[in-house]
């Protein structure tokens, strides 16, 4: 497997949480829900970690300051997913890989999905692979848009999408395999002529598509496994989840790889 490192987006404040503590920070089964992703994609081999931080950027950067795998890249202004993963561009310079692109408020993605994730994407040679999934109601998400050999050739986010693009029920996850070598240079040029005004990380896709490069789907079964984390009652029910996992396990007598260290 080709050098892997990863992104984990993390400078939202998440107005929603109805709290004056950073979303990435509330606690999540006995730590701070950022600690999930982040020891999920050690897990999957990530040598190199960087934080994008931003609202209450010491509390995180405290929480990691031990941790020597962990670098940190500042977004000052949350202009949107391209426009964080521009931010990271000094903090990896030289990288030579794969980048894996993971949410912070997404805590649920397994290490073995992410492993699974990371050897197809290196197998397909692709440019750009997106973690997908189907729901019954995609409301809310960017859809999938493939072409007749089952290769993305574009993402469009809920309120830019026309009526029979809505129709489609294959989601992205936020959740992305890149080749280093082109996301720095793709996420420089990106624009921001979108409902939302802001540099949206999809839009990578349509560079690569223009270049010829190979975009590629990896479909997740289980739709949970990517729930983001926006309010309360989201924040509960993953709690809920992680615990049933942690059961499981310990009932089969087996050492979960999800479950960090510090609770087992």
């Amino acid at each position: 497997m080709a050098k892997v490192a990863a992104i984990v987006l993390a400078a939202g404040k998440g107005t929603r949480m109805k709290s004056e503590l950073v979303k990435v920070m509330h606690p999540l089964s006995g730590m701070p829900m950022i600690s999930w992703p982040v020891n999920v994609a050690r897990e999957a081999g990530a040598a190199v970690i960087t934080l994008v931080v931003g609202h209450q950027s010491e509390k995180v950067r405290e929480f990691f300051a031990d941790q020597g795998d962990i670098v940190f890249a500042s977004q000052e202004e949350q202009l949107g997913t391209g426009h964080a993963v521009a931010c990271c561009s000094e903090a990896l310079s030289g990288f030579t890989g794969t980048i894996l692109i993971l949410c912070g408020d997404v805590p649920l993605i397994t290490p073995e999905t992410l492993q699974t994730f990371l050897d197809y994407h290196q197998r397909q040679l692709a440019a750009v692979t997106v973690l997908t999934t189907c729901m019954d109601n995609p409301y809310g998400y960017g859809r999938v848009i493939k072409d007749a050999a089952g290769h993305v050739t574009e993402i469009v986010e809920e309120k830019d999408a026309s009526a029979e693009q809505r129709q489609i029920n294959e989601i992205n996850s936020g959740i992305y395999c890149v080749d280093a070598g082109f996301l720095f240079t793709a996420v420089a040029d990106l624009k921001n002529d979108n409902a939302q005004k802001e540099y949206y990380l999809t839009d990578i896709i349509k560079t690569a598509v223009a270049e010829r490069r190979t975009c590629c789907a990896f479909p997740i079964a289980d739709p949970m496994e990517v729930m983001g984390v926006n309010d309360r009652v989201q924040l509960a029910e993953a709690g809920r989840i992680i615990r049933v996992r942690i059961n499981k396990a310990l009932m089969v007598q087996a050492q979960p790889s999800s479950i960090p260290r510090q609770l087992t």
